[in-house]
């Protein structure tokens, strides 16, 4: 399935079920949002997003804690949680999806090029939860990015189904 089928059928999903997404993202810079409203029909899904690049905008924007991106950076497995948590709340959506990571082309926060944290939070009005999944990409940045992406719809697709069963 490709990355704008897979968007596709978020979209379809959230849609018939009354449910609604948000995302937060850090290294893919806005391209998650993308492929999310580039489906016709989006927006009776898709909330919105907040693009949270510098450190401090992610305790601000998405309450991630200080004291957490303090002790461990912004690209930790802690933080993806907490910026997805963060933005479905402050989005008042149903469902919250976040990236943080490295794209390079230096390493950052003492983590090697291609490290990666996706993670999806559903809200009160579904079951509740976050999965986070930590990735090893390879390829140039902008590859990493769109890896990213694509990992993450497949997370965001496979949590939206569960919510079915």
């Amino acid at each position: 399935m490709s990355e704008r089928e897979v968007a596709a059928e978020i979209v379809s999903l959230l849609t018939a079920r009354g449910h609604t997404a948000a995302v937060a993202e850090s290294l893919t810079g806005g391209l998650l949002a993308a492929a999310l409203t580039a489906v016709p029909g989006a927006s009776a899904a898709f909330r919105g997003g907040v693009v949270a690049y510098a450190t401090d905008l992610k305790a601000t924007m998405l309450a991630v804690p200080p004291d957490l991106l303090e002790r461990h950076g912004a690209v930790h497995p802690d933080v993806a949680a907490a910026m997805a948590a963060g933005v479905r709340r402050r989005m008042a959506a149903t469902i919250g999806a976040a990236t943080t990571g490295v794209a390079g082309p230096d390493p950052s926060d003492g983590q090697p090029v291609g490290t990666v944290y996706i993670a999806v939070s559903v809200g009160p009005d579904a079951v509740g939860g976050t999965a986070v999944r930590s990735l090893a990409l390879h390829g140039s940045r902008a590859e990493i990015r769109q890896q990213t992406v694509a990992h993450c719809l497949r997370l965001l697709l496979g949590t939206i189904r569960e919510e079915n069963t």
